[in-house]
């Protein structure tokens, strides 16, 4: 197996054959592991996760076994982009102050950007980069609010049953 990275500093958001040569490489254990949890050969994932490959893809059933086994967030952005979904993994926050105040945070942060957009945008050219970036921004937003009413459900749920 290759040490070599052969896509370094891609950037947030990848395309979706990016996506899976990036979960393969950064699986733990990298794709020599993956092969062997997936029980593949290693040269046959490794060429079916190279990023530059378009005669080899992944089986519909072998992407869902590495989306299974990577959980990869870039990964799963990648596949559900096109059809313009936003994917969310139910992983509950304690719905803190402090959780409320970190989506503040993330808010504040994504106004920014927008407002950085503004200037750029004020003939309503987007360039494909910004649009790209606003879309991941949003969807990481909404992650994060879903997360904390997941963790307020679940803090209600074991008061009542606790």
């Amino acid at each position: 197996m290759s040490r070599i990275d052969l896509l370094p500093d891609a950037g947030p958001v990848l395309t979706l054959r990016q996506a899976i040569y990036r979960a393969g490489r950064d699986y733990h254990g990298g794709i020599t592991k993956l092969a062997f949890d997936m029980g593949l050969e290693v040269d046959t994932l490794q060429k079916k996760l190279h990023h530059n490959e378009e005669r080899r893809w992944p089986t519909p059933d072998e992407l869902e076994e590495i989306v299974q086994w990577t959980g990869d967030s870039r990964l799963l952005d990648a596949l559900v982009r096109p059809a313009g979904a936003v994917w969310y993994r139910p992983e509950p926050v304690p719905a803190t102050n402090q959780a409320l105040k970190a989506v503040a945070h993330l808010l504040e942060e994504s106004s920014q950007f927008v407002g950085s957009l503004h200037s750029g945008a004020a003939d309503n050219v987007w360039k494909l980069s910004e649009v790209l970036d606003l879309e991941q921004r949003g969807m990481d937003v909404i992650r994060q609010v879903l997360a904390i009413m997941a963790g307020a459900r679940q803090a209600m749920e074991d008061a009542v049953h606790g």
